[in-house]
């Protein structure tokens, strides 16, 4: 299981996030994502609570993984129209990387969302560190 936490950037919001392996630790940036989009959702046993839809992306190295796993939760977002909470990963990497994902799809409209226009690779730092990885990722809002 995976940590995050939001941190203000300029007028951008970061957010700082760990785990005890890579997959765990992209999840809790997606779920940092998800704060920074909406400060509260709805329970999964709730008649608006949504369900659980998967992904899939393979990237050239971690990097480019994660900006492609968190580009395409917002993609979600917009193209759905469901705020992706509840995030899980998969992540491996043997020449290229995949993430093989699952996320609970809010509706959108039981929730108040903020917009996050986008990822960007401003500052990103991902890491494997003593007991986990850690990553920071910056969002355009």
């Amino acid at each position: 299981m995976g940590e995050f936490t939001l941190r203000e950037h300029t007028a951008d919001v970061a957010v700082e996030a760990t785990g005890d392996d890579v997959g765990a630790t992209f999840a809790a940036v997606a779920d940092g994502l998800a704060a920074a989009m909406c400060d509260d959702w709805p329970a999964p046993d709730a008649a608006d609570g949504g369900e659980r839809a998967d992904l899939r992306v393979v990237a050239e190295n971690p990097e480019a993984a994660l900006y492609d796993y968190l580009d395409e939760l917002i993609y979600e977002r917009d193209v759905r129209a469901v705020l992706p909470v509840d995030n899980e990963a998969r992540v491996e990497g043997n020449g290229e990387w995949s993430v093989d994902a699952s996320y609970r799809g809010v509706p959108l409209s039981a929730v108040v969302a903020r917009e996050v226009k986008a990822v960007t690779y401003s500052e990103m730092d991902l890491r494997r560190v003593d007991g986990g990885w850690e990553a920071y990722v910056v969002f355009d809002v």
